[in-house]
């Protein structure tokens, strides 16, 4: 097996934290690198070995994450205050029309993504999911029209679950565990559709739990491939600010399983994680241009969903004390679902 261990000169433990601190916040704000799909501009080999768990489990990952739930945590604190309920009762005023109109700005959203793909043609539903089939741009233009009526919603989503089924025949049920959030989408409109929930869950909750799965799956990927984003870096090498770009894509993933379990979490603090992914989404489209923006779109429309909500109920308000183990048991399933299942497919190396 490749050794893939970075060896680096022995610091100070504040230098270290120092570092982490700095690298936490500044790819936060520009995290366009780590929010445009790898996949989309990259070579990748879905098969490849990933890096082992004893490489990924670095001190630097560990201070990264002991931040990233420091963060959280504060904000848990801070949604019982009154600058919490305060923040809470602005969000809702700002967002009272995004509101009312969800389901609209859900359904335009929708049309744009799938007329894109037929006008583009030759794609299933991402750009690296290719086609050669005839018959699935016609599908596409299909779930775009049935977009216009609520009564047709129901068709469009069994359309998106069967462009996702042909995704997973082509290129497997792994390379497709990338986007779940298509199929949450189709639900969430068969949902809207019909009038109806699933067993109590709300469509929009519905959206929210699809996203959450989807980012910190992607987060993984970080973290076990990011070798495949180092060609991004050379050609948009301003991105990285200075910092080295393993450190960079691990910091970046640990944000990015941080603001999407964040979407699992209380609504000030869901609230806040989907204004922070909208924005670093945005911001990838301007660098990455016309694919990121077609590619992205449908998740944005979540987030701006998930922004909008304002439904609170008493089960949501979870004792501050249960973020660290919720977080940390959330992480270590998520790692050992990735590697054991990648091993399990590809006889690829955990450790």
């Amino acid at each position: 097996m490749i050794n893939h261990m970075i060896i680096a000169p022995r610091r100070g433990w504040r230098h270290s934290l120092l570092t982490v601190a700095l690298g936490t916040l500044l790819a936060t704000v520009t995290a366009e690198a780590a929010q445009a799909h790898v996949k989309w501009f990259c070579a990748y080999d879905v098969a490849g070995q990933p890096r082992g768990l004893e490489n990924v489990l670095c001190a630097d990952f560990e201070l990264l994450v002991a931040a990233a739930m420091l963060f959280l945590l504060s904000g848990t604190f801070l949604e019982g205050t009154p600058v919490g309920v305060a923040m809470i009762n602005g969000l809702n005023r700002i967002t009272q029309v995004l509101r009312d109109n969800t389901e609209l700005v859900m359904r335009a959203v929708a049309g744009f993504f799938f007329v894109s793909l037929w006008a583009l043609g030759g794609i299933i539903l991402t750009p690296e999911l290719k086609t050669s089939s005839t018959w699935i741009p016609l599908l596409q233009l299909a779930i775009a029209a049935g977009m216009m009526s609520r009564v047709t919603l129901p068709l469009s989503g069994l359309g998106i679950v069967v462009l996702f089924g042909i995704a997973v025949w082509n290129y497997g049920v792994f390379h497709l565990a990338d986007y779940p959030i298509f199929l949450s989408v189709a639900l969430y409109f068969g949902l809207v559709g019909l009038r109806r929930d699933l067993f109590g869950v709300r469509p929009v909750d519905v959206i929210r739990y699809g996203a959450a799965i989807t980012l910190m799956w992607a987060s993984i990927e970080k973290w076990a491939y990011p070798e495949w984003s180092f060609p991004l870096f050379n050609e948009h090498s301003r991105l990285a600010l200075g910092f080295d770009p393993e450190f960079y894509m691990r910091a970046a993933g640990v944000i990015e399983f941080a603001l999407a379990f964040s979407l699992l979490w209380t609504p000030l603090v869901r609230r806040c994680a989907a204004i922070m992914l909208a924005g670093m989404f945005i911001s990838a489209c301007f660098e990455f241009g016309k694919i990121d923006v077609i590619g992205h779109s449908a998740i944005i429309a979540v987030l701006f969903a998930i922004i909008a909500d304002d439904k609170v109920v008493t089960v949501e308000r979870r004792a501050p004390w249960l973020l660290p183990p919720a977080f940390a048991a959330s992480l270590a399933a998520y790692l050992m679902i990735y590697y054991a299942s990648h091993a399990l497919l590809f006889k690829t190396a955990i450790l």
